[in-house]
């Protein structure tokens, strides 16, 4: 996937670069992302932070969202294929152009800002508008209700609930897998 660079107001999302990563490993640091993203005991390195975000995936982007300049989180943006679908439990149409997303706001004094609406908006306009995606889902944890409130604002909709879905902090996470679909009832 070609990579790109979206910007509108003080919004950006731009391509990760290799001089991010130890940013990256303050935010995967920080217990209070960790809380939502990855978990509180994952010990993450330098060589953690390379495998994790920078080792070539086919498919996948992988990006840097910044805030009036500033890097303020990361969005991992994935194509979906049949075998992907059948992980998310998600119907697979051949033909279909989807994608998956993950995201998350690394500066906690943020959280509750609406930057999340703002990027999302972005992404997900480019994602649909320009590039012809017939959909976008991701499968945030079902006690995570600013997130679950973000993405519903942004147009997702909860299409299944996912119980045990995620192994997080040594736990099995019920998640919902939300779907945006443009022109979807909300």
């Amino acid at each position: 996937m070609e990579p790109f660079t979206l910007r509108e107001g003080p919004v950006a999302v731009r391509p990760l670069r290799p001089q991010d990563a130890p940013l990256l490993l303050t935010w995967m640091r920080n217990p209070q992302v960790l809380a939502f993203y990855g978990g509180r005991d994952m010990a993450y390195t330098p060589e953690k932070i390379q495998e994790d975000f920078y080792a070539p995936e086919e498919g996948a982007r992988r990006c840097l969202v910044e805030f009036e300049g500033a890097p303020v989180g990361y969005i991992q943006i994935y194509q979906l294929d049949a075998q992907l679908c059948q992980e998310y439990h998600y119907p697979y149409q051949p033909g279909e152009l989807l994608f998956g997303i993950d995201q998350f706001i690394g500066e906690p004094a943020l959280w509750g800002k609406q930057i999340g609406r703002r990027f999302l908006a972005l992404v997900l306009r480019r994602l649909t508008q320009e590039e012809g995606a017939a959909a976008v889902i991701l499968d945030p944890h079902a006690n995570n209700p600013r997130a679950l409130r973000c993405y519903e604002a942004c147009g997702f909709r909860k299409v299944k609930f996912l119980p045990q879905h995620e192994l997080h902090e040594g736990v099995w996470e019920d998640c919902w897998l939300m779907e945006y679909r443009p022109g979807a009832p909300r």
